[in-house]
This record gives C-alpha cells, structure tokens and sequence, in this order.
C-alpha cells in the first residue's frame, strides 16, 4: 500500500522555488506603491498607469520615443572614452569605462541618431544615466556637439535628452570644456534659424544643467522632473538658509520661467512635432502621379 503513503520528501515547500516569474519583473511604483509588471510599464512607456510617474528610460528608448515609427539611423557609436589624467579613484578610470560598456552595451553616456519628427528632418542626441550616471566627459560632449553639428550642416531640427549628474570628474578639466564646445556649436545652430529643443528628464544636473540643457528655444521638462546645478544640502549651506520645498523640481522651474512646458512622456513626440509644425518648412510630401488618358483628361 506504499501508493497510499504522501512522499513528503518529494514536496516543495519553498514559494520561491515555484515561482518562475524573472527577478525584478514586478516593479513597485515609488510614488504611489502601485505593483506594476515590466511588460505592462513598458507598454506604457516607464510610466506609472496609476499616479503617472515617470521611471527611468534609457537613450536609445528616447531615440525610439521621439523618432517616426522608432526608426532611425544611429551615429557616432565607435567613440570611446580615453584616460588623458591616468585617473583613479576606488578603481581605475579605464576599468570603470569598461564595466559601464558591459553592463550598458553602450559606447559612452550619450547616443545620437537622426530620422524624422512629424515628417521633419532632426538630429537627435539622448543621455542615459546607466552609464556612469549620465556624466560629461569628452566623449558625451563630442557626441552632442556632432548632433548639433549634423543638423546645422544638413538643415535639421536639433533635440538633445538630458540625464545626468554632471561633469565627469575622471576628465577634469576637459569634462568641463564640453559646456563650451556644446553652446558654441548651438550658438551656429542658432544662427541658421533651425529650432533647438531641450529635454529635460529625471535628472538633469551640474555642468550640463549650466550649458546645453538650458538653451533650448524650448525648454521642456518631463514631470516632478530633478532640474538643478548643486544639489540642495550644497545650496544650504553656501547661502544660510532653508530651500523651498521641491524648489528644483520640474513644476517649481516652470512657475519661475526658468523651464516652458512640461509634457508627460507619452505626448512627447506629438507636441515637438506640432512644434516643428509652426518652426519649420512644410515636411515634404511627395508628388501624386498624374495620369493622362487617351482623351486627355488627367486621373
């Protein structure tokens, strides 16, 4: 009668065991405790469907975001980062690089790539704060500023993302040169009359806080969005006194002028194209055949 007998050695108690749902699957929204799966989060572009926050995306997500139909053609993606200052900090300069491009399968913290918006040609330039934080060094710079430059010499509309802690301090001083080199090159986009719009993502601080992202002839905040040179605990204590509360966030900057819009991520691509729309030619369209009959009459 051993059929009748529970082979208890053969039972998994461990829930765990029995769950074959992928570690980091569900996601619990920080704002609002909403559980919400990766796939459903994604459909919906990392934003919450209850409370409407925003989570991370990465640049190649913004390239795909804004672009007609996701397509486009990406540049710039064989640059590297080099070690003029043999820096070192709890690791070296170039293993840190290197463990950056594993974990991200990027070249650096900036991605650039060109399409259409809305049927108008644009060059567009995305950070992704996976990658060292978003940082600035030489490689972002030259990244961006080839973007700017790419929509100067081809009569595009220019769209840089940001996302970033700042400067890259491993590169020093040739960190902070890319906040000319940027707002040089935007100064000539300037000049040929082609549009510039600025996005500014969670968060967009430090050195390119204090260029490119705030010169757009748009500046557009994605919402409760981090905007800001130092960070608060900084500020206090250089002027003396308490902060207003969320005074760097994306709502504050709008109230006093310093951001224009704040679009949630998902009316993003409609409103730049309405944007191109009033700034720029008519998107081209292509002839319609003209047909002529043997009597004549067109068809």
């Amino acid at each position: 009668m051993a059929w009748f007998k529970r082979q208890s050695a053969n039972i998994k108690t461990d829930r765990s065991d029995r769950n074959d749902t992928p570690e980091g699957y569900w996601l619990n929204c920080p704002e609002c405790g909403t559980i919400t799966s990766q796939r459903d989060l994604e459909e919906n572009l990392l934003v919450c469907p209850e409370c409407g926050h925003h989570y991370p995306m990465s640049g190649l997500g913004y390239l795909q975001l804004l672009f007609d139909q996701g397509r486009f053609a990406r540049h710039d993606a064989h640059l590297h980062s080099v070690d003029p200052l043999d820096f070192v900090d709890r690791k070296a300069y170039p293993d840190r690089i290197v463990a950056a491009e594993k974990k991200t399968d990027l070249n650096d913290a900036a991605v650039s790539g060109t399409g259409t918006i809305g049927g108008h040609p644009a060059s567009v330039a995305a950070m992704d704060f996976t990658f060292i934080g978003g940082s600035m060094g030489s490689v972002v710079g030259e990244t961006i500023a080839r973007a700017v430059r790419r929509a100067t010499d081809e009569d595009r509309a220019c769209i840089v993302v940001s996302q970033s802690g700042g400067a890259r301090m491993m590169e020093g001083a040739l960190s902070l040169m890319q906040m000319a080199k940027t707002s040089a090159n935007l100064a000539v986009l300037a000049e040929r009359g082609l549009p510039f719009v600025s996005i500014l993502t969670h968060p967009t601080t430090g050195g390119v806080t204090a260029s490119f992202a705030m010169l757009g002839d748009l500046n557009i905040a994605e919402p409760n969005a981090l905007i800001g040179f130092a960070g608060p605990r900084v500020i206090r204590e250089t002027i003396g006194r308490d902060l207003p509360k969320g005074f760097q966030t994306a709502e504050f900057l709008v109230e006093r002028g310093f951001v224009d819009k704040i679009v949630p991520r998902g009316q993003m691509r409609e409103s730049i194209s309405h944007l191109f729309d009033l700034l720029m030619e008519p998107a081209p369209v292509e002839p319609v055949p003209v047909f002529l009959e043997e009597n004549g009459r067109s068809s």
